[in-house]
């Protein structure tokens, strides 16, 4: 059976959708938890619930664009990542090209967001370990803009720890819905159109 092949894969599932974070409710709505929240999102507009632990996530099954997919948002920490993301590749045989990733990028203004096909973890520890312990860096991802630290002697863990301030909440609430409709349109192979969308 071909990689693009549009039958279920072993189990049903045919992509993962992975939101990075770190699971403590101390995090909650903190910038480095910018993927939670947009898989929460993801969850909501497709009526899933994403609260069953299996692969080292909290996990949730649903149907996107008439494929079906796992939501899943890893409870190993940001770092750790990679082994729940490859412990559910292993599981349902998915090629990294059907794993899409969604994280949070301080590049990137709050209110944007970037969509790439693959390419490196600039950075991110979570793409880091994804990447390592995967040996491919062929991941679709939403990257999700965060903002820049304030000042450069900020330090930049106290940053991506850091909760979205009020006003920052009104620029991401559309950047999440954005990420649903994206993910919707990668799922049906249309990742060139998700990205000449929503890219900023």
């Amino acid at each position: 059976m071909g990689l693009f092949s549009k039958k279920p894969i072993s189990g049903g599932v045919e992509y993962l959708i992975v939101g990075l974070g770190n699971p403590d409710r101390k995090y909650e709505n903190t910038r480095h938890n910018a993927g939670f929240m947009a898989v929460d999102v993801i969850a909501a507009e497709n009526h899933c619930s994403v609260d069953r632990l299996k692969y080292k996530s909290l996990t949730g099954q649903c149907t996107i664009a008439g494929h079906k997919c796992l939501l899943m948002k890893p409870t190993t920490y940001m770092n750790l990542s990679g082994q729940a993301v490859v412990e559910a590749m292993n599981f349902y045989k998915i090629p990294p090209e059907r794993v899409i990733v969604l994280f949070d990028d301080i590049s990137l203004d709050v209110g944007k967001l970037r969509i790439r096909r693959k390419g490196s973890h600039g950075g991110h520890n979570g793409m880091k370990n994804i990447i390592y312990l995967s040996g491919k860096d062929t991941f679709p991802r939403i990257k999700i803009g965060v903002g820049k630290k304030p000042h450069p002697e900020y330090d930049l863990a106290d940053w991506v720890l850091s909760a979205f301030r009020a006003e920052e909440q009104k620029l991401l609430a559309p950047v999440l819905q954005y990420c649903a409709e994206a993910v919707a349109l990668m799922v049906e192979g249309k990742t060139d159109q998700a990205m000449n969308q929503f890219n900023s």
